[in-house]
């Protein structure tokens, strides 16, 4: 067994013996997603986990999300927040939102949670920040503009995630036209040419098969 079957296994395998306590609200939310037509562009159950861990770890209070979808991300981050804590997500689909926001509901986080249905960077001169933590996985042209956002809304300690900047590895390939691939590297250059930021990559493999993440620590 090799490549995305492996993948997929060793996924499962975590998902069995790391989340199987997990709220079943999140399967919840999948099947509700996928029954209203949503595309199955959701993070994973463990890359979920994941972004819940970090906002714990940074003791985040303020999440600022850019690309709801259906809202499982948002459930995840929202989910490790206090009692105190906020999260705002923004999201260019009115039928996405209306989904998240059901499915936010779902989960018991409507007071903590708000859903700003809108293109994003109209939005965001909108936004008082700071944020603990900003997660971002939207349209990928658009990276640059929305990781100006994030360091313009955070303070020095803020985290910054930065999802699907691999793109099965396309993103080494400097020739490529594809939008979302240089929309990935375009983000490469930003972070590498941005004072205030502090950042690595990771490449994961997986259910969503291969791609990666940029996390960046604000200055």
């Amino acid at each position: 067994m090799t490549g995305e079957a492996t993948w997929s296994a060793v996924d499962s395998y975590v998902s069995d013996r790391l989340l199987a306590e997990a709220d079943p609200v999140f399967e919840a939310i999948l099947r509700a997603n996928a029954a209203a037509g949503l595309p199955a562009i959701d993070v994973s159950p463990a890359q979920g986990k994941f972004l819940h861990l970090l906002v714990r770890i940074a003791g985040a209070k303020r999440v600022l999300e850019i690309g709801t979808l259906g809202g499982y991300s948002t459930v995840w981050l929202a989910s490790a927040l206090p009692p105190d804590g906020h999260l705002i997500s923004l999201e260019y689909a009115e039928r996405h939102a209306a989904v998240a926001r059901e499915n936010i509901a779902r989960a018991g986080l409507l007071e903590q949670v708000e859903v700003r249905q809108g293109a994003a960077l109209d939005l965001l001169p909108d936004v008082s920040g700071p944020f603990d933590l900003v997660f971002i996985d939207a349209d990928k042209p658009n990276n640059p503009g929305y990781l100006d956002w994030a360091v313009r809304l955070s303070r020095p300690g803020s985290v910054i995630v930065l999802d699907n900047v691999v793109r099965d590895g396309k993103v080494t390939d400097a020739s490529s036209e594809d939008r979302n691939v240089r929309g990935s590297r375009a983000a490469f250059d930003y972070v590498h040419d941005h004072p205030r930021l502090d950042a690595t990559a990771l490449q994961t493999v997986g259910l969503k098969g291969y791609d990666g993440f940029a996390l960046a620590l604000v200055r």
